[in-house]
């Protein structure tokens, strides 16, 4: 029934005002029957509020009575549905929005892990074009070690390659391929030691650490007595110098003169000179039981470590630094700061060893940097005559 909803219209009649309100009286048309109608009431005229319909884009008064109120509703109800009907498909859009972002994030994420392991895989592919841009073959150039060769080279040589050369030391029976730097600080430097991707491990018997081991254009061990018999040559005295990186490519390193070894009845003891450098000297640590200076060489079967029967490590007893650090050798001295012979990879917490390359006076806000490569080289000093 239209009477019931049509609350926006006062009947009044016989044209009297009520309460004096102002009022805006319109006639109805002939054709409009009010409801009093059937009780003889005629002339009958109605009051209406400033009805107008919203959705008209006619904003005067309509027509009064039912049909305008029917009208009202109407667009009143329309205007309910529009935005109930634009609030459902808002929040779709928004949905179907944040689904199509997170699907487009899904495949970033993918894209972004696939691409990390080309890099690695294309790091690993420069480290070995790398090792294999040195001759891969000796140099068939003697020399007592890469010094003497430099020395030899240099006047006939514009530029001397780096790469492996024939050295054969003074009071050896033979000769032996090293690994000679040539452009590294001036060059002539003997490499004995270089720790840059893993590839080679280091896990070795004290057979394997006399002899040598790996690859001398890449990762690679010398061998104790090939550097004993290059220190040892007489009327010589060398530096060892220690080039370090660390995982964010900081460059470090620590240099010691008067660098020599003992024999191997006294299980190449170490015996170092003055230190320079930017690293820190972890050969001789903090105290002095972290001392490694004139330590004797350990591996994991002959162990020179000084731990008899054992010695405390970090807050535990350890019977072998070279087990502790997961079978490699080195001068160990109730294990120390020190241990070069460790993996680039970080795996410290190994099952409790410590696999990773050591020098731990080398730190950045307290901690020690986790070092992906290293290189220990030994040149001829010059004398005096």
């Amino acid at each position: 029934s239209c009477r019931g909803t049509v609350n926006s219209l006062t009947r009044l009649s016989k044209t009297k005002e009520l309460s004096g309100r102002p009022k805006v009286t319109m006639r109805a048309p002939s054709h409009v029957t009010s409801p009093s109608n059937s009780s003889g009431m005629k002339n009958t005229q109605f009051v209406v509020k400033f009805l107008f319909c919203p959705c008209s884009t006619d904003s005067s008064l309509i027509n009064i009575g039912c049909s305008l109120s029917m009208s009202v509703c109407m667009c009143a109800g329309q205007l309910q549905q529009s935005l109930l009907a634009f609030g459902r498909s808002t929040r779709k859009l928004i949905r179907d929005v944040i689904e199509e972002q997170q699907r487009g994030l899904d495949v970033l994420s993918g894209q972004v892990s696939e691409l990390m392991s080309k890099v690695q895989m294309l790091s690993s592919e420069v480290q070995r074009s790398n090792a294999e841009m040195y001759s891969i073959k000796p140099v068939q150039s003697h020399g007592r070690d890469c010094s003497d060769i430099k020395e030899s080279l240099m006047s006939v040589v514009p530029k001397i390659p780096s790469g492996i050369y024939i050295i054969h030391p003074e009071e050896t029976d033979s000769s032996f391929e090293v690994f000679c730097e040539m452009d590294y600080m001036e060059g002539g430097w003997t490499v004995m030691q270089r720790r840059t991707d893993g590839l080679n491990d280091f896990k070795r018997s004290w057979a394997d650490y006399l002899d040598g081991f790996g690859n001398l254009a890449g990762e690679h061990w010398l061998g104790l007595k090939k550097v004993f018999h290059i220190v040892n040559q007489k009327d010589a005295r060398f530096q060892l110098h220690i080039a370090l990186v660390s995982n964010n490519d900081v460059t470090s390193y620590a240099s010691y003169d008067d660098f020599r070894l003992d024999n191997e009845t006294q299980f190449f003891r170490i015996h170092l000179g003055r230190y320079a450098g930017s690293a820190g000297d972890a050969f001789r640590g903090y105290e002095q039981e972290q001392n490694q200076d004139t330590a004797p060489f350990s591996a994991s079967d002959v162990d020179n470590d000084g731990c008899n029967p054992s010695c405390s490590f970090a807050n535990r007893t350890v019977e072998s630094c070279s087990i502790l650090h997961n079978h490699t050798g080195w001068w160990f001295n109730q294990c120390g700061l020190a241990n070069l012979n460790g993996s680039p990879e970080d795996g410290e917490q190994n099952q409790g060893k410590r696999t990773r390359i050591l020098w731990d006076t080398w730190r950045q806000s307290g901690v020690p940097y986790a070092i992906k490569s290293v290189t220990m080289k030994i040149r001829r000093l010059a004398t005096n005559n």
